[in-house]
């Protein structure tokens, strides 16, 4: 099979999916759907652009079907033509143009959002909710709780990302230590093929694309419908941040959280890097959890370097435990923890506002701006043999005086990911994701967005140069030869599942790993 594809490898010369002078006309009269077409400037309104903001391009039309019937007619119809593609497109929130398509046809999944909604029970007596690859996590939840008391168990940070994006990445939060990424709390998929096939999947029906398409990076097929595992919705949850000075104690901690049992931990663990000063958007403001709280800089011992670091925590409770016995389980989880006394910041609030949190920091972005400039993210995962060097030379040197925005560092557990998706990972039991969220002021230049790619383009040729044990998150290379160094062995695997559900490369060709077949 790898014979048969390996024509369609991009490589540094590759026209990326280009179909210069395709006609719309002649494309729309196969185009046989029941949804709507846009085209011209309305397709590059919607899809022409993304979160990042790095990347520019003008698709053929943009899609919004119906139900899956239209998006496999998108793909035929690509199939039938000469050099379209088809890209899926959720909310939009890709930062290397993974979800355009040059020329070709975006299939928006949010007019889809509201096909499925249907809560079950599986024979073993657990629930799960049906819904549609392109709902937001978002409006899940908030159904989910309101209308059965229920939610899914993993999460990302920012809920406003469609169903089928993130399963298509993985989708990681502080809950992925207990119950794994989202792509482990699915048991079944709707997908549309690069055949042009609508296709039920699982673990025993079609279980080859179930778990290709899981991490697949929207190569194998489009996601139309996921089967989410669900568990009951705690009332409230207790929010606690403490600062650290040193990254082995900060780690230490960190591990060791997340290696005890459900019943002996907290519900959710992350942790970011945060600069020793006083800067508003990367030093000690950005820690306390409450206008009322302040950091208090003199807690800090002498000795303190350029960076600090803070653990984040969070145990959930029901609405008729009492506050002595939350403080009770919250003080023997802590107790033990080496965290600057005196630097511990705590509140509680309601479950789904917890998981919502980050509205109020996207709310603020947008009236300010800077949800709307480019967003040069920077997304790993690093071995916990490597996450040491990482912080000496990263954290404490290349991003010593910040990044202008979150920069997270915290374990996950590999036992909890399924090897059969097609997500890559670091060897080692632990390994850490480390998020440089970069948010550029509205009265930046364009280059210093520049020296911001540049920089994160540094720490990864650092890691390739020193042997450091890394994988891209939400991936985004330009050449063959990146594309083999990231999958490394399981790189046969990804190309003869591309060969079975997509051999004429119709599919996500923003993720630039293959070029479309003749």
């Amino acid at each position: 099979m790898i014979a048969y594809i390996e024509p369609y490898f991009l490589d540094n010369d590759a026209d990326t999916a280009s179909v210069t002078g395709q006609s719309f006309d002649g494309v729309s009269e196969s185009l046989d759907i029941q949804g709507e077409i846009l085209c011209d400037g309305a397709a590059a309104d919607i899809a022409g652009k993304d979160f990042g903001g790095m990347n520019c391009v003008k698709p053929l039309a943009v899609v919004r079907p119906v139900g899956p019937e239209d998006i496999a007619g998108a793909v035929r119809a690509a199939l039938r033509s000469d050099k379209l593609t088809v890209a899926a497109r959720g909310n939009g929130h890709s930062i290397n143009g993974q979800a355009m398509a040059e020329g070709g046809l975006v299939v928006d999944m949010r007019s889809t959002a509201e096909n499925h909604f249907e809560v079950g029970y599986l024979p073993g007596g657990g629930a799960f909710v049906d819904v549609s690859g392109g709902a937001l996590w978002e409006n899940v939840l908030k159904r989910c709780v309101s209308e059965y008391g229920l939610a899914p168990r993993s999460w990302t940070d920012y809920l406003g990302l469609t169903v089928g994006g993130t399963l298509s990445n993985a989708g990681v939060s502080g809950q992925a230590f207990r119950y794994g990424p989202q792509t482990s709390n699915v048991t079944e998929l709707d997908v549309v093929t690069g055949n042009g096939d609508a296709v039920t999947c699982s673990e025993m029906e079609n279980s080859e694309l179930f778990f290709s398409v899981l991490g697949g990076l929207g190569q194998f097929g489009i996601i139309t419908r996921a089967r989410v595992l669900l568990q009951p919705a705690p009332d409230m949850v207790r929010w606690i941040r403490v600062v650290y000075t040193e990254f082995d104690e900060f780690t230490g901690d960190a591990e060791w959280l997340v290696s005890q049992k459900d019943e002996s931990t907290f519900d959710y663990v992350e942790g970011f890097v945060f600069v020793n000063g006083d800067d508003l958007v990367n030093g000690w403001p950005t820690v306390p959890l409450h206008p009322d709280h302040d950091f208090d800089p003199t807690r800090l011992p002498q000795s303190s370097g350029s960076v600090l670091y803070c653990l984040e925590l969070a145990l959930h409770y029901r609405d008729s435990d009492s506050n002595s016995a939350v403080d009770k389980r919250v003080e023997r989880l802590i107790g033990r923890l080496r965290f600057i006394k005196g630097l511990r910041f705590e509140v509680d609030l309601p479950y789904v506002d917890f998981l919502l949190r980050v509205n109020q920091s996207e709310e603020i972005a947008k009236v300010n701006g800077t949800w709307e400039t480019p967003h040069p993210w920077l997304n790993l995962f690093v071995s916990k043999r490597d996450i040491g060097e990482f912080d000496r030379t990263v954290f404490k040197e290349l991003a010593k005086n910040g990044v202008g925005g979150p920069m997270l560092v915290y374990p996950l557990l590999r036992s909890r990911w399924d090897d059969r998706t097609s997500v890559v990972l670091p060897e080692g039991d632990i390994f850490y994701i480390v998020a440089l969220l970069r948010f550029v002021p509205t009265c930046a230049k364009a280059s210093s967005v520049e020296k911001m790619v540049a920089q994160n383009q540094e720490v990864v040729q650092w890691c390739v140069r020193k042997g450091i044990d890394f994988k891209l998150y939400l991936p985004h290379y330009k050449s063959r030869e990146e594309w083999i160094r990231h999958f490394g062995n399981r790189w046969s695997r990804f190309v003869d599942r591309k060969s079975m559900y997509d051999p004429m490369a119709i599919l996500s060709p923003g993720q630039k790993i293959f070029n479309r077949a003749p």
